[in-house]
């Protein structure tokens, strides 16, 4: 009970009342800065209202991983590298989001900048997964749970894993608490699998649990404040470099069924544009749009969204 108490309800605690805590003193300081959410005309009507709502509210959660993770570091080094992709990639996020506050656009980093500094991060990445964490090229597969060593095709698939993950999280991240909510579940179930296979990461799943609890007592719908891509970029790097610590990158399918199905929305939608010259395969995408503007409120959508992704989590224990 002790280890447990120390590995998971600490950081737990902790993150959330940094992260709690630094919220309030966070969104005043945006609103003086006027950093307010750039809204598209194009999406839905009804998030016009949204316009100049706070964002880079990640900044928040982020520092109480961080400064959570950091303190637990000593006594769990294997946090750090998952420390390393989260900060990072929110680091990336920050700057796309300060470029859109100062041009007031909702375009920020072109993608030829995002993608050349986010495949800086993965590749040190990778450096570490192949020479430094005692893995080597081999993962766990679900279901069969055996290992497989896939030689040369590790490197492109980690590629794959952390940056499909990372623009799923930075779609879902479209209606008030929905990123927050999934990805609350999806830290739970790492925190789970970490225990479980004394895997060394708790401290830092915890305190992504921990922190966006904190974050969603003013992210929740009507937000006071929106993480923007500070967080939700973040967050994808969190996933997909605890999933890879863990050895178990094939589970992101199930434990990020949303940010699967959102990614696979947006690029069925273009695709389907694009072919028929024109017509829609879903009034809106990312899919969350679909249902919203079939009438479902934005609650109702984060409910169920975080109903089927504990669901699916049940799965991956599962097959894990």
């Amino acid at each position: 009970m002790k280890s447990t108490y120390f590995s998971v309800i600490a950081p737990l605690v902790l993150s959330f009342v940094l992260s709690a805590a630094a919220c309030p003193l966070l969104i005043p300081f945006l609103k003086r800065l006027k950093f307010g959410q750039q809204v598209r005309d194009d999406g839905p009507q009804a998030h016009l209202k949204k316009a100049g709502t706070p964002t880079m509210g990640g900044i928040a959660f982020l520092g109480a991983i961080l400064v959570t993770g950091l303190v637990f570091a000593p006594s769990h080094p294997r946090v750090l590298p998952v420390l390393f992709m989260t900060a990072g990639y929110g680091l990336i996020g920050f700057a796309d989001d300060f470029i859109k506050i100062v041009r007031k656009h909702s375009e920020g980093l072109n993608p030829k900048q995002k993608m050349a500094a986010q495949l800086v991060l993965t590749a040190i990445f990778c450096v570490y997964m192949v020479r430094f964490s005692g893995f080597g090229t081999t993962i766990l597969v679900p279901f069969l749970k055996t290992e497989w060593n896939m030689g040369w095709l590790y490197i492109p698939f980690l590629f794959l894993v952390v940056l499909g993950t990372d623009n799923g999280v930075n779609f879902t991240d479209g209606l008030d608490g929905l990123c927050s909510s999934v990805t609350i579940v999806a830290a739970l179930f790492f925190t789970w699998l970490s225990i479980r296979t004394e895997g060394g990461l708790e401290p830092v799943t915890a305190a992504v649990a921990g922190s966006l609890a904190g974050f969603l007592i003013y992210n929740h719908y009507p937000a006071k404040v929106f993480m923007g891509d500070t967080g939700s970029l973040g967050l994808g790097a969190f996933v997909a470099s605890a999933a890879c610590m863990l050895r178990q990158p094939l589970l992101i399918v199930l434990v990020g069924f949303i940010y699967l199905i959102e990614v696979i929305s947006v690029i069925l939608q273009v695709g389907y544009f694009k072919k028929t010259h024109g017509k829609r395969l879903f009034r809106m995408a990312p899919i969350h749009h679909h249902f919203e503007l079939g009438g479902w409120s934005e609650v109702k959508i984060v409910c169920i969204f975080t109903l089927v992704t504990a669901l699916f989590c049940l799965v991956a224990a599962w097959a894990a």
